[in-house]
């Protein structure tokens, strides 16, 4: 989480130089200025947050679905799988396996286990 955050003010500390060159170079008064450099500010760094709260680096990736049957007990429940961490990768997963919360949990235990850094 710490790596998170200090990345994440590493991306506001970049927005800095967009705010400056709009501000030096646009001829508009101070408020246009603002919103032309937040614009600006917002089709960049857009996708750098997307990647920031998206990416497995710092967090896994879970896929959660209302009503399914637990692959393991057979149970009708809200479904959880893991679909990408550190080392593993269920993305092209043709067939995914959802579990129930309690199973959920003991296949992620296996998981850790067996050296999966989730």
């Amino acid at each position: 989480m710490i790596k998170k955050y200090l990345f994440y003010l590493l991306r506001w500390q970049l927005s800095t130089p967009i705010l400056a060159l709009c501000m030096y170079y646009l001829t508009f008064d101070v408020t246009t200025k603002t919103i032309v450099a937040n614009l600006i500010g917002g089709l960049i760094f857009f996708w750098v947050d997307k990647y920031i709260f998206r990416t497995t680096i710092f967090n896994p990736l879970w896929e959660i679905e209302e009503q399914v049957e637990c692959v393991d007990c057979g149970k009708i429940a809200k479904g959880y799988r893991l679909v990408k961490a550190k080392n593993y990768d269920k993305l092209n997963d043709k067939r995914p396996e959802f579990r129930c919360e309690e199973c959920s949990k003991k296949k992620l235990s296996q998981l850790k286990n067996r050296g999966v850094q989730v």
